[in-house]
């Protein structure tokens, strides 16, 4: 058996998404005629509570549109050490935009309001580097899906505001923190000036993200993903798989984040400091395994072999995703593996 748990971005179009998209109406979206992008924009940014949205190819390229929107070349964005922003966009704020970045040291990915406000310079002159945005990631990814709260978000955005600094809310996995919490998309979203949120993770389409804000902003993202290489023709057949996912398995999220839960319960019935479940939030479990005598390549090369497949995400930690494709099973099979493995040395 094998339970692929690298990321959510492995989950695979249903057969009725696939119906979606093949009989999806179409039409040429670089000059904003594609009837189905236009509604999964109309429908996404009504969610969020934003004027407007714009569909992208990736969720890279929707936070590198955010990013851009907001810090000029030469200024800088703050973020967490952590954020996606910095250690998986390979730079591009800083090769496409000419924007650089600073973080602060960060636990389990978790906004630290006071950090982020001191590390940012609004008042350098021309002596320092001026911070215009800070980025937040919700849930955050390395940090091990863990949701921020409402509460410190809403910080973030007023003290940013006070300073004229803008929020972008990398939301990729926003529909996580809104299954887990209950809180509305919307009230999340009112924190920032700007949301990116992606579909083709836990919500399964085969591709695509969106960037929300105002309407003036998103005419200006427009502009820029044409210059970023994201205009695109007829992909009302993408977003189709997007408008399909929206409606029908988005409250799913809740299986995933219960058998990553599951797994996390199993762990530390026999690791104790490998995890601390009462940190897992949502459809991620990052695994502490140095303590338990264990690189983190060799131990998921170890759990590859016994079918259990994962991702190194430093020298002696791990993470495994939940998703659409990894049924009770597979999460069976690997809460015994993951368990063995980590009780085998010491």
């Amino acid at each position: 058996m094998i339970a692929d748990l690298r990321s959510d971005t492995l989950t695979r179009p249903t057969e009725a998404m696939r119906q979606a998209m093949a009989w999806a109406e179409v039409g040429d979206d670089v000059y904003a005629e594609d009837p189905t992008v236009l509604a999964l924009q109309r429908q996404v940014a009504d969610l969020l509570g934003h004027e407007d949205a714009l569909f992208t190819p990736t969720g890279s390229m929707a936070n590198q549109l955010g990013v851009r929107l907001h810090v000029a070349p030469g200024q800088e964005l703050v973020t967490d050490d952590l954020a996606h922003v910095l250690r998986a966009e390979m730079g591009a704020a800083a090769v496409l935009s000419g924007i650089s970045a600073r973080s602060y040291p960060t636990v389990g990915g978790l906004l630290d309001v006071d950090a982020a406000m001191t590390l940012a310079v609004t008042d350098g002159g021309a002596y320092q580097v001026g911070t215009s945005c800070v980025v937040v990631e919700n849930t955050h990814n390395f940090g091990g899906g863990t949701v921020q709260p409402l509460e410190s978000m809403q910080e973030l955005h007023r003290r940013a505001h006070e300073r004229g600094m803008a929020v972008h809310l990398d939301g990729a996995r926003l529909w996580n923190a809104h299954v887990a919490t209950g809180v509305p998309l919307a009230d999340y979203a009112a924190c920032a000036d700007t949301v990116s949120v992606c579909l083709s993770k836990g919500l399964g389409a085969p591709v695509g993200s969106l960037l929300v804000g105002s309407a003036d902003r998103m005419a200006e993202a427009r502009v820029w993903r044409k210059r970023f290489g994201g205009g695109m023709r007829q992909v009302g057949i993408l977003a189709a798989a997007g408008r399909y996912a929206l409606e029908h398995q988005l409250e799913r999220l809740a299986e995933d984040h219960a058998r990553c839960q599951q797994v996390a319960q199993a762990v530390v019935a026999v690791r104790p400091d490998a995890v601390d479940p009462t940190a897992v939030h949502t459809n991620i479990l990052v695994l502490q395994v140095a303590p338990a005598g264990w690189t983190g390549a060799d131990f998921i090369a170890a759990a590859g072999e016994r079918g259990v497949l994962g991702y190194a995400t430093g020298p002696g930690s791990v993470r495994f995703v939940w998703h659409l494709d990894v049924d009770d099973a597979q999460t069976d099979h690997a809460a015994a593996v993951l368990g063995e493995l980590l009780s085998s040395r010491d």
